[in-house]
């Protein structure tokens, strides 16, 4: 059966109560929800948001626009046959390809585009639960002037004047996400040519800034980094995620996979070391992992670099690495010269990340496992000085008029800044966004925005390779793209997106441009666009200057803040899809709660739906406490996203919101947490153990065979690695190879292209289904 898991802190301590709960076929805990709307309503919500996949009477007047089918166009609309388009969705402002089944019209289904170099085919959760946010009923559906309904006619007079007045651009302020689309990029560029004194600011919560300045602190200029784990050996991950989350996971999921995958005896696989404060995807599949505090991350760092020669000063190993550890990674490290990877996390300090280009460096990696090319955004400044400047700005009265193309900054901005206060001394501001929401509250003019399966676009994606965004369906309300919004600010209120984005290629393109245009929608990328590697080399002793937080003891725990794996920022608060997705770890839904390690919950006296007050630099938040096994001692993990107010009927309502607690000085990690238990509870709801199988108190099934590699080559048929039902081995027939096949699937005759290579392969075995005509 295996070695023994268990899967809850209830499950192993084995309580009555807990041998109690399990007895119960249906437990009574699971049916309804606590707070909120219930599942009935739910239900009710999620039916009419599905219902309007049927409406077409909701649409405004719409010029026909001509949109191309991935690989194969239909002659003639089937009913029931799904047709299928290449496009892109954007997370952090990069691009994943997509294919979106398409039923009528009517797109039902998303699937990664295999073409694409940021999803291989792949998806998450986010990209599949599209098609819902789509179908939302709670969004935005008309213009609104200071609380009051208007139109977009009204509102692009408005602008006009207002426009006219500002001369030069003196007092038009400007804040966008993150932005990697070329037209875009133009369009903005082109606001700022025509009022010279505008300001172009850029904020979005997810990004990071320490990235950004630890390229600068090591190489002196702004670089894109990737890697290739499909040739890495040995990986070192300095608190990196890049199985769960970021712009290239499912990239860089897909090529760690191939260096996992163990097929035979013979077969090596890669090493991985993981040092994080909180668990994650990544580190699940450590096959070393600690758990650290932040500081314990940089002086881990500092001592690995040293003993790989670069010089760091003075390095020590923090007190919870054991004896050992560090030579073990420096000794992997250094035999896998040029085929391992060093990385650090987006939430680490500008330090580590200069540290892992410099490991890098010296192990030979840069141009085998790493490589650098221009920044892929198109701005790099840094995104918390740029809102600060703005706040300040706007604060001072300074600010006659502040366009905002997406975001929700009077939710999501660093607490510290007093934005949401700032914002009401602007004569006129205004909100483009897809839901009315905190911000467009508060904003004299709001603006609906168009979803992405909605409008014309194009985006980069990780490497800098570019999608053309096309639209699967009209607007179902009165949207308006970012293109269409900064079309109006150039005077042209009355363009359409299609040709915005049509144009700005058109003027660029070399030869036939409607081929061109054709292919570029067909396949979903337009080729020989990704970043070409470029040669940076590491600037002086960076990594002697020390860091502020690695002396000494800070009073407090340290606090770290995570995007959620489900509403990520909050953005995706109104879907009921991923409120309903279990958390990777602890399974919780509709919430989130503040992280703690066992150790900490003895110390301070502590369970599972506690409820405690959070306090940090005297802004103070309540919680629910989660006890989480490998989580940092003294570390208190919070994800963001939840305790929105005006998102939908969904979502409002749901968690608690930890940007309270986020400042510009700490807007990941920080010292100087105080943690306050109170006497009340909150009942958080976790799927963890709804459905396990239990006999007389032992679960009747282990569902995980483990076992080390060293085992598997020398006992490779003991019963631990051996599965009881056989598997089919496809791969005896890897010599074999036809176009657009691949072993194991089902072949439709109907569409056979007569190669007569499965014919071949089937002499011996017939080993792939054949349907339709023989």
């Amino acid at each position: 059966k295996g070695q023994a898991y268990w899967r809850s802190l209830e499950e192993l301590a084995e309580t009555p109560q807990f041998s109690e709960f399990m007895q119960k076929e249906f437990p009574r805990q699971a049916a309804p929800l606590v707070n909120g709307v219930d599942r009935r309503d739910f239900m009710k919500l999620l039916g009419a948001s599905l219902a309007l996949a049927g409406l077409t009477s909701c649409v405004r007047p719409y010029q026909q626009e001509k949109i191309v089918p991935y690989v194969k166009a239909p002659e003639e609309l089937i009913p029931g046959v799904p047709v299928h388009y290449a496009s892109a969705l954007t997370q952090g402002g990069f691009a994943k390809g997509v294919l979106v089944e398409n039923h009528q019209g009517r797109p039902t289904k998303i699937e990664g585009n295999p073409d694409h170099p940021a999803s291989l085919g792949a998806t998450d959760a986010i990209m599949q639960a599209a098609t819902l946010a789509l179908y939302d009923p709670d969004r935005s559906q008309i213009t609104v002037n200071s609380g009051n309904p208007s139109t977009y006619a009204d509102f692009t007079e408005t602008l006009t004047q207002t426009l006219g007045g500002v001369g030069d651009g003196a007092g038009l302020h400007i804040l966008t996400e993150t932005i990697t689309s070329p037209v875009m990029a133009e369009q903005l560029a082109q606001v700022l040519r025509n009022y010279p004194q505008a300001q172009w600011h850029q904020f979005d919560p997810a990004y990071s800034d320490g990235v950004r300045q630890g390229a600068q602190l090591a190489f002196g200029e702004d670089v894109q980094t990737r890697y290739d784990f499909s040739k890495a050996d040995v990986v070192l991950s300095l608190s990196a995620d890049f199985l769960g989350s970021g712009e290239g996971k499912l990239n860089y999921t897909k090529g760690f996979s191939q260096k996992r995958r163990i097929r035979s005896a013979e077969d090596e696989m890669n090493r991985v070391y993981v040092a994080e404060s909180t668990p994650s995807i990544t580190g699940s599949m450590a096959d070393h992992r600690l758990a650290l505090s932040t500081r314990e991350i940089e002086q881990l760092a500092r001592a690995v670099a040293s003993q790989l020669g670069v010089s760091v000063g003075e390095a020590s190993a923090p007190e919870h690495v054991p004896d050992g550890w560090i030579g073990a990674v420096v000794q992997d490290l250094q035999n896998a010269q040029g085929s391992g990877v060093v990385v650090a996390g987006d939430e680490q300090s500008p330090l580590v990340h200069a540290l892992a280009h410099a490991m890098n460096g010296a192990l030979g990696n840069v141009g085998q496992t790493v490589f650098y090319t221009d920044p892929v955004v198109v701005r790099t400044d840094n995104q918390l000085e740029s809102m600060r400047t703005l706040t300040d700005a706007m604060a001072a009265g300074e600010v006659q008029a502040l366009l905002m193309i997406g975001g929700n900054p009077v939710y999501n901005a660093p607490a510290d800044l007093g934005f949401a206060e700032a914002l009401s001394r602007v004569p006129l501001s205004v909100h483009l966004a897809p839901y009315y929401d905190e911000t467009s509250a508060r904003c004299t003019w709001h603006v609906p925005q168009t979803h992405e399966l909605e409008m014309w676009s194009d985006a980069r994606a990780f490497d800098g390779t570019v999608t053309i965004i096309q639209p699967l369906i009209a607007p179902f309300y009165s949207g308006v793209s970012p293109h269409e919004f900064l079309s109006a600010v150039l005077g042209q209120p009355d363009t359409l997106g299609y040709d915005i984005v049509r144009t700005f290629y058109q003027e660029r393109a070399e030869g036939d441009f409607e081929a061109f245009w054709r292919e570029a929608m067909y396949r979903g990328v337009i080729p020989n666009t990704a970043f070409q590697p470029k040669e940076v080399s590491v600037q002086g002793n960076f990594a002697e200057q020390g860091s502020q937080d690695t002396q000494g003891e800070s009073e407090g725990l340290e606090v770290t803040f995570r995007l959620d794996p489900s509403v990520y920022d909050g953005r995706y608060a109104n879907i009921g899809w991923l409120q309903e997705l279990p958390n990777p770890f602890t399974k919780l839904t509709w919430d989130n709660a503040a992280f703690i390690s066992p150790v900490l919950a003895e110390e301070r006296g502590l369970s599972n739906d506690d409820l405690v007050t959070l306090t940090f630099e005297g802004r103070s938040v309540r919680a629910p406490i989660w006890i989480m096994p490998g989580q940092a001692e003294r570390v208190v993990t919070l994800h963001l996203g939840y305790g929105r107010e005006n998102v939908g009927r969904i979502g409002n309502g749901t968690g608690f919101n930890a940007y309270l607690l986020r400042t510009t000085g700490a807007p990941w990690n920080a010292q100087g947490l105080q943690l306050e238990p109170t006497d009340e509870q909150y009942q958080l709801v976790s799927t963890q153990m709804h459905h396990a199988l239990f006999d007389d108190g032992v679960e009747a099934r282990h569902i995980v065979r483990h076992g080390t590699l060293a085992e598997l080559k020398a006992h490779p048929e003991h019963p631990e690695f051996v599965h009881p039902v056989e598997h089919h081995d496809y791969d005896l027939y890897a010599d074999y190879s036809y176009p657009d096949h691949a072993w194991g699937m089902v072949i439709d005759m109907n569409t056979c292209t007569g190669c007569n290579a499965c014919v071949t392969a089937c002499q011996s075995e017939n080993n792939i289904p054949i349907v339709g005509k023989q």
